[in-house]
């Protein structure tokens, strides 16, 4: 299936120095995640194109954190790079947006881990 989300509108919603082509894989993979988990839902076309945009967007902010600093008077400057501890789409605000377009909550549920590890005991020899 052809993409939905474009380079430009890609780069209306975030910011990057990467070329066009640098940003296709960005959208192909939000494009076949779309078509694979979200198009059999009912979900409108207009609608999947603004999950796969959205979703583009993160996987740029993931490959390419966003960088914010805050100031402490008299202090040092803190410079962040997304969120530590959050997995899935949470960890950008891109993804969060993703959430909310994804009102049947597929794509957050695929990107959920379970966060358990499973282990086996062998016996000592």
């Amino acid at each position: 299936m052809a993409l939905r989300a474009t380079k430009n509108q890609l780069r209306g919603i975030i910011k990057t120095s990467l070329g066009d082509e640098e940003l296709v894989p960005f959208i192909t993979t939000a494009n076949i995640m779309v078509n694979e988990l979200l198009l059999s839902e009912g979900y409108s076309d207009d609608l999947l194109k603004q999950i796969e945009l959205w979703l583009a967007a993160h996987f740029l902010a993931v490959r390419d954190p966003r960088t914010s600093s805050d100031t402490i008077p008299g202090g040092p400057t803190l410079h962040y790079h997304g969120q530590t501890g959050i997995e899935g789409l949470k960890q950008t605000p891109y993804g969060t947006q993703v959430m909310m377009l994804d009102h049947h909550g597929i794509l957050a549920k695929a990107a959920q881990s379970s966060g358990k590890v499973d282990f086996e005991a062998l016996p000592y020899d």
